[in-house]
């Protein structure tokens, strides 16, 4: 195990903070996993799995069982983690500028106009290429903040992974998995690994997320290259929600930690016999057929169905209750799917999200993920 330690913008004199990676396993092998945890900071389900996961990557690589190089970032904001406001941590947001420290990623759109004139008939040449591109634009990008700096980090670790698994946890949720349709046939071993209790399949859920940062580009450059010069999939990324934000446990973390380490030998990144695949909880849905629930009305929340139900149509979900009049405001689904997540608070304000329950049949557009 090689421990690598990279400094992040300082943001005020007398401030300095670091982005921590464990390299695992042959640097040569040609080929790479990139696992990080816990990108909204106070993720803590996600960072304690990967704690158990390095332990074992170690035990692992002493004994000779890596076939990959395995990069694992267990703390992947170390700035959202200083955000302690109030006796609560503020992870998911950059306190001095607003923003979500998992959106707006670079989107190398210079690259594509790039390869336009460097690729050929070779597939793994152009890999070859591609990927030279964006080491080559990643080492132009000029940090402004600790935000940024913390973002190209990232990218810097990662761009030239084959596999990205982005681990983090929902406020109250059951185990789900967020990937793009090109690369679910992929991924569906590790849901089923996992236990997944969703799936949520979309190219393009808008924000320019982590994963579909690295996931995106191969796609668009497939799209718009002619078959005279083919475009290998370079990187296919996974984002893993690991249930809620209380879920914090040795024995659940040991189970995650377990189900990566069985599809990653099951994808040869780890000799040894892969464990039989277990049935998929339930199948694959879009993320655009995810029903999300507002509140139309301040009140007392009450929830009227449990993490991980199958929901019906017509089934109330949600009852807003007024302290003041007494009367009661009941939201239902329209959709039939499972209740996948929803708020951890119990008071509400008029237009705050409730939760969200799959569906089969795309009804939203534009931007899917949430603030």
């Amino acid at each position: 195990m090689n421990r690598q330690s990279i400094p992040l913008l300082s943001p005020a004199i007398g401030t300095h903070r670091e982005l921590v990676s464990f390299h695992f396993g042959p640097a040569d092998s040609g080929q790479k996993i990139y696992i990080q945890a816990s990108l909204h900071a106070d993720e803590t389900p996600s960072m304690l799995t990967t704690v158990l996961l390095k332990r074992r990557l170690l035990e692992l690589e002493q004994a000779g069982a890596l076939n990959a190089e395995i990069v694992l970032v267990p703390v992947s904001n170390p700035v959202g983690l200083s955000q302690y406001v109030l006796g609560q941590f503020v992870g998911r947001f950059d306190l001095g500028s607003g923003k979500n420290f998992n959106r707006h990623f670079v989107q190398f759109t210079k690259l594509v106009a790039d390869a336009k004139e460097a690729l050929g008939a070779d597939a793994n040449e152009n890999r070859r290429i591609v990927r030279a591109l964006l080491a080559a634009e990643l080492a132009q990008q000029k940090p402004m903040t600790e935000f940024d700096s913390l973002q190209l980090a990232l990218l810097k670790l990662s761009y030239d992974a084959d596999i990205v698994i982005d681990l983090h946890c929902s406020l109250e949720a059951a185990m789900h998995v967020y990937t793009s349709e090109a690369a679910w046939a992929e991924f569906e071993p590790l849901s089923r690994y996992l236990g997944a209790e969703a799936s949520l399949l979309a190219t393009d859920s808008g924000g320019g997320a982590f994963d579909e940062t690295h996931s995106l580009l191969w796609w668009t450059l497939q799209q718009q290259f002619p078959a005279s010069k083919p475009v290998p999939t370079g990187t296919i990324a996974v984002t893993v929600e690991c249930r809620g934000q209380r879920d914090v446990s040795y024995e659940v973390a040991q189970q995650d930690a377990d189900a990566l380490v069985d599809y990653l030998v099951w994808r040869g990144a780890i000799r040894g016999e892969a464990r039989p695949l277990p049935p998929l909880l339930s199948p694959a849905t879009p993320l655009a057929g995810s029903e999300q629930f507002y509140a139309p009305v301040s009140g007392i929340l009450v929830h009227r169905a449990k993490i991980g139900d199958t929901i019906r149509v017509g089934q109330p979900l949600f009852d807003i209750v007024d302290p003041l009049t007494d009367e009661t405001t009941t939201i239902v689904s329209q959709t039939e799917g499972v209740l996948y997540m929803r708020r951890a608070i119990r008071f509400v304000t008029a237009g705050a999200p409730l939760g969200r329950v799959t569906g089969t049949r795309p009804i939203r557009t534009g931007v899917l993920l949430g603030a």
